[in-house]
């Protein structure tokens, strides 16, 4: 039996988040689905980043790297790529194997952005464009916490569909 996709009632409970059988998720699958959608995306920013051999530090995040410690920029960029890969591989494992974990993990998603944002206002970036994180990040903060809230709402079971 699964979950309907929908909640049934929009009341988020706040013990959802750390539920007593992590095995067990009684949110919606809208929720879920929107968790592994973003899942996705996170995976591939961490692979890019460790994988492009400038890690994304001047294709994509326009960082002029043609200055005296360009390399190091790039080893950072590769290194956080390798950081960022080890937390989407934690997070599939939540989100596959004890599926409860669908709240915690949308919160995890919901603070990344609001505390990459807090770090780049402390330590500004200069770039010739705009990065897109820099761009995106306000962008899904809401989508993610609609997807938190929704997450924490209970779903009915369907029983139709197995």
């Amino acid at each position: 039996m699964r979950t309907s996709v929908l909640p049934t009632s929009w009341r988020p409970s706040p013990t959802a988040l750390l539920p007593a059988d992590p095995t067990v998720y009684e949110g919606p699958r809208l929720a879920f689905w929107g968790a592994i959608a973003w899942l996705l995306v996170i995976t591939t920013r961490s692979l890019i980043h460790l994988l492009l051999p400038d890690g994304g530090a001047h294709s994509i995040a326009t960082i002029d790297i043609a200055v005296a410690a360009g390399s190091d920029i790039v080893a950072l960029f590769g290194q956080w790529g390798a950081s960022q890969l080890l937390l989407a591989v934690l997070l599939w494992a939540l989100l596959l194997r004890w599926r409860g974990t669908v709240p915690l993990v949308l919160l995890v998603f919901s603070a990344e952005p609001c505390l990459r944002g807090l770090a780049g206002h402390l330590k500004p970036l200069t770039t010739v464009g705009t990065p897109p994180g820099g761009a995106l990040n306000w962008v899904v903060l809401p989508g993610l916490l609609i997807l938190l809230w929704l997450s924490l709402c209970p779903a009915e079971r369907d029983v139709t569909r197995s």
